[in-house]
């Protein structure tokens, strides 16, 4: 008699930017984004914060898992500010 185990849950992973005050943009990653962006909008998880308050999401993309997010971070990290500009801009909110 085999056990019914349920398949294993997998949550997604996010990548996210975020405008801090100076213009700037932060990337990072999150299982849930929106909370993580109220954490750094109270000064809270990324000292990057302490000198320019996070002022907006502005950019959030969805993977499979955390390892899937922290490669696409790294990438994302990377790329210069136009180019990090243009993701922002090709945002549609959903």
């Amino acid at each position: 008699m085999s056990e019914n185990i349920p398949p294993e849950v997998v949550k997604p992973w996010y990548v996210y930017l975020v405008r801090a005050a100076n213009g700037s943009l932060y990337c990072g990653v999150s299982d849930d984004p929106q909370r993580r962006f109220v954490a750094h909008q109270k000064g809270q998880g990324a000292r990057y914060f302490k000198t320019s308050p996070a002022q907006a999401l502005v950019y959030v993309e969805q993977w499979p898992d955390k390892g899937e997010a922290l490669r696409q971070e790294r990438l994302v990290k990377k790329l210069r500010k136009s180019a990090k500009e243009a993701l922002v801009a090709s945002y549609d909110g959903g």
